[in-house]
């Protein structure tokens, strides 16, 4: 049987001489990393550096050139359980005029690989209700996406991020394009929610002085131009799963 505090230091993603290119530049080079449960992994680097690309890896968007990459313990080629992992992409590849309201995105992140045309029920609706509250959206549910502030958008996009209730989160520069405000209170949340929730975090940004401040001032690894600052949280008080629709105040 194992005890808790080993089950709180399973592999959520496992790394192994991962490379990648694109054409003639290789922009992720013989890459071996491992993210435990509960871990928060900062990922900073230049323009070009591979940072997208190696997440659009990890959620099965790109292939890698070499090596291989496990979810969960399992291959990726095997996995599928992707309603264990939530994903926000970067903003820019949103389309603003895109007709959905707000209830309407998040409702869209039931519709995972392995269940491409399910029926949306009750259980699914409350779902989505937990999310809107939790991310203290539920009063603009009914607007459309396009009418919100970049603020609000990156609200409901983490909203539809973790309808299922991910046990991991990937996060591709989350507050790009929005004001400091925004940006300190997003982190906030973020950071709170890794503190108190049995989530992984995964996250590229461009943010060094929250990386400092939550992550350490020192990389634990470098490839290329790519630096991974990581947070442990894999204390036995902090392992207890709490619902998504707990507060997070």
């Amino acid at each position: 049987m194992i005890s808790a505090a080993q089950d709180c230091h399973q592999s959520i993603i496992q790394l192994k001489n991962i490379s990648f290119s694109y054409g003639d530049q290789k922009v992720i080079r013989n890459l071996d990393f491992v993210v435990k449960e509960r871990d928060f992994v900062g990922i900073i680097g230049s323009n070009g550096a591979g940072k997208t690309t190696l997440l659009r890896m990890i959620v099965g968007l790109l292939p890698a050139a070499e090596g291989s990459i496990e979810l969960f313990g399992q291959p990726i080629r095997k996995f599928r359980d992707w309603e264990r992992i939530g994903y926000v992409p970067q903003k820019n590849s949103f389309n603003p005029l895109f007709p959905a309201t707000v209830r309407e995105v998040v409702l869209s992140g039931l519709y995972y690989r392995k269940n491409m045309f399910r029926r949306i029920g009750r259980e699914h609706q409350q779902k989505c209700d937990d999310a809107l509250e939790v991310m203290r959206i539920q009063d603009i549910a009914d607007k459309r996406i396009g009418q919100l502030s970049g603020g609000q958008q990156q609200r409901v996009f983490l909203a539809r991020a973790l309808i299922n209730r991910p046990d991991l989160l990937i996060l591709d520069e989350p507050t790009k394009g929005i004001d400091i405000e925004t940006q300190a209170s997003f982190f906030e949340l973020i950071t709170h929610m890794h503190a108190h929730h049995n989530m992984t975090f995964l996250m590229v940004t461009h943010d060094i002085d929250m990386v400092n401040g939550y992550l350490g001032e020192s990389p634990v690894q470098q490839n290329g131009k790519i630096q991974f600052f990581v947070r442990h949280s894999h204390e036995i008080e902090n392992c207890k799963k709490q619902d998504l629709q707990h507060s997070l105040v």
